[in-house]
This record gives structure tokens, sequence and C-alpha cells, in this order.
């Protein structure tokens, strides 16, 4: 597995409080597919990284979004996502999101991508879809 440079940077929560927010972006290459993953908070801070790692992906046939370790997810990084979806279904290529559980799930529901993204529930039926 290799890890993204950066990726897991500390940075402190808004408003000055000292309880500290990790993030992680990694890459995973794999038999059938190349697996990028994401945890903790996933917002416009993180997103340049999720998009650097997806674009690194662009060559694999298969392409697993793993959110299931995503803590919270805004709309800078769904976009990213949805964006790098729409690439790989125009150059023929598969994605399929591994969607978050609990409350980050919530923007897929609010925005109804969980019915329109190509979605997995677990990274093993993500990559067994292949």
């Amino acid at each position: 597995m290799s890890s993204l440079a950066g990726a897991g940077r500390l940075r402190l929560a808004p408003g000055g409080d000292t309880g500290p927010f990790m993030h992680r972006v990694t890459v995973e290459h794999v038999a059938c597919a190349t697996v990028v993953s994401a945890a903790g908070e996933v917002d416009a801070y993180v997103a340049p990284e999720l998009e650097e790692a997806l674009a690194g992906a662009r060559a694999a046939a298969l392409v697993v979004v793993d959110l299931g370790r995503v803590a919270f997810l805004d709309s800078t990084a769904l976009g990213v996502i949805v964006r790098e979806t729409r690439a790989a279904s125009e150059q023929g290529r598969s994605m399929r999101v591994v969607l978050p559980t609990g409350t980050a799930r919530r923007i897929f529901e609010i925005t109804t991508l969980d019915r329109v993204l190509p979605t997995a529930t677990s990274r093993e039926d993500a990559l067994a879809e292949s």
C-alpha cells in the first residue's frame, strides 16, 4: 500500500479548539483494481489530496473509492467524487464508491447520490463486482 505525501496531516479544529482532526488518503493497488481510501474528515482542505489520488488511479480499469472510515464529508469532496465518477464512465472505466456509515452517509442521502453513484456496501463487495 502506498500513501500520498502529506496524507494524515494534523490540523486544529475550527474556532481554535485544541482537539486535532486527522485525515488520511491512501492508494492501494490490488490485483483487479486501485483502491483510494479516505478516513477522518474529508472537506475542502482534504479534497485536493483526494483529487490527486483519484487522478493517479485513472489508468486502472476499476477504481474503488472507500469512504467506509470517513467521519465527515463536505460538498467540495463530494464534487471531486462525482466528477471523477463521471470521467471514469465517459472513458469506459468502472468506479465504485463504498459509502460511509453513520452521519457521514447523510450527504449522500440528502443529495440522492446514494441512488445515482455506483455504490457498494463494503470494499469486498466493490472489488467482487469487477
